[in-house]
């Protein structure tokens, strides 16, 4: 399980040579770089920087790939606090009270907390797969059809339920997501509601829609602001409150291993990815926190949850991918790619015949995170500056970048016409009080909830209790069921307390 000769030798590799090391931060600034580019997604970023790791030996390719992977994680979370956009799809949770924070002044301490969450949240689980990488993946690849479709029905619940102020229109929202998730062609082959618009063949673009909902629809509200911080003083950078965010990961350690437990465990189920992770780790510390009223606006917890559940997600996306050779989203695919142009094969006997590469991976990957803490401040004090930009250059600066980044993603038009008309439905949901981010969470979800749904009715012939003969199905929707049912009556608790 453990092979200390293995990882002698992995320290003996790492150490011999500092050509590998000189990938690291470069590595780590562009993929900070892209992240905090709206619209430019990790596997964009990674799969721009591909063709440079073919003129790499394969160790320095490898290295180089993933620091780009653990700088763009982070990354992701800069615009999500600063401006309500999330650079990447995994940190649409961060918003939800980085960017109210933001608006507070408190962004240094945003900033900080999700930068130490990041960091800290990666770290434990590296230090897990470097221990139980061959365990995660016979546990993985137990992990069928109707399992993937609990956790997405889990999320589902569990974000409409508690966003917003009222559960029914939390429920509203999310559920309209769902609906426009499963637009264009499903793996059946049946198309619904295309409108025979060719370019909605594949679906609603989740990047475009959820920078629509989530950000442009806010920026049109502040058009009668001057600054995002009201407060001229607190627009300033300061790397001592920076620094306080960042130590405030360990006053809520409790909430922060959670987050990164949820995020190992959905990171390493193939095909979810961190977005999934972020958005379930920030609504189980919503509730089972004693004052979860404070959550959306402006809680540092929020942001410590969200961030090391994304984060987390690497450690065991990577397990999956080392050990199985499956990769758990679309960034470890690229680093798949970069393996075979390196003919190098991964799986079961990659693990078996290369274990002192694979721990020269991992722990490469846990110093990565420590080179993340002194670039990702460096970075911080550049893009904070957006804090002191005026409303008045600052919305259509965003909005134009948004459009380019939108076209990026499919090359033609269709992201932006996405972005335009997503912003109008944000802008007034927001504006009656049902709450954006729940649909972000339907579209995200609402995909893959019918995929796993159609192969788990394929697998099991129609018989709707097929769950109960699997041990995974059953523990995961008595999570469902004890999660929502604890939701509910601790909302009507609070009610019938209110109205005595």
């Amino acid at each position: 399980m453990f092979d200390i000769s293995a990882l002698m030798a992995a320290i003996g590799l790492m150490t011999g040579s500092l050509d590998t090391w000189l990938w690291v931060v470069p590595g780590i600034a562009i993929g900070l770089f892209f992240g905090a580019l709206p619209g430019v997604s990790i596997t964009m970023a990674m799969a721009l920087t591909l063709p440079i790791s073919m003129y790499m030996d394969f160790l320095s390719a490898i290295i180089f790939l993933t620091s780009v992977y653990t700088g763009a994680g982070y990354g992701g979370s800069i615009p999500a606090v600063l401006i309500n956009i999330p650079g990447t799809s995994a940190a649409v949770a961060t918003t939800f009270d980085g960017y109210p924070m933001a608006r507070k002044g408190m962004h240094n301490e945003a900033l900080g907390a999700a930068l130490g969450a990041s960091v800290i949240g990666s770290i434990i689980s590296y230090l897990v797969l470097l221990f139980l990488v061959v365990p995660i993946a016979d546990l993985v690849i137990k992990i069928g059809p109707i399992e993937m479709f609990g956790i997405a029905l889990w999320g589902m619940l569990m974000i409409g339920s508690l966003t917003g102020p009222s559960m029914l229109r939390g429920f509203v929202a999310g559920g309209l997501g769902v609906l426009l998730g499963t637009i264009g062609m499903n793996t059946v082959g049946f198309i619904r509601g295309t409108l025979d618009i060719p370019e909605l063949l594949d679906g609603i673009g989740p990047i475009p829609a959820l920078m629509g909902l989530l950000a442009s629809s806010q920026l049109l509200g502040l058009v009668s602001a001057n600054f995002i911080i009201d407060n001229k003083n607190a627009r300033s950078l300061s790397a001592t409150k920076i620094m306080a965010g960042f130590m405030a990961v360990f006053k809520y350690k409790v909430t922060m291993l959670r987050g990164t437990v949820i995020g190992m465990i959905i990171g390493a189920a193939p095909g979810v990815g961190a977005s999934v992770s972020n958005l379930l780790s920030y609504s189980d510390a919503k509730r089972r926190s004693s004052t979860p009223e404070k959550f959306g606006k402006g809680d540092i917890e929020g942001v410590i949850a969200a961030e090391s559940g994304n984060s987390s997600g690497e450690g065991g996306s990577m397990a999956t991918t080392l050990s199985l050779g499956i990769p758990g989203g679309g960034a470890t695919a690229v680093i798949l790619a970069a393996f075979a142009m390196h003919n190098i094969v991964v799986g079961p006997s990659f693990i078996d015949k290369s274990k002192d590469l694979v721990y020269v991976l991992i722990l490469n990957n846990i110093a990565q995170c420590l080179f993340l803490i002194p670039v990702g401040l460096i970075f911080i004090y550049f893009a904070g500056s957006i804090v002191k930009v005026p409303i008045r250059f600052l919305i259509p600066t965003v909005l134009i970048i948004s459009v380019f980044g939108c076209f990026a993603t499919d090359g033609n038009a269709a992201g932006a016409i996405t972005l335009c008309i997503f912003s109008v439905i944000g802008w007034t949901m927001a504006r009656y009080h049902y709450p954006p981010s729940a649909m972000v969470v339907g579209l995200l979800l609402g995909g893959m909830f019918e995929t796993e749904a159609i192969k788990s009715m394929q697998l099991s012939a129609g018989n709707i209790f097929y769950f109960l003969e699997r041990p995974g199905g059953v523990a995961i929707f008595a999570l469902i069921l004890l999660s929502t049912g604890y939701a509910v009556f601790d909302k009507f608790k609070k009610k019938a307390t209110q109205s005595v």
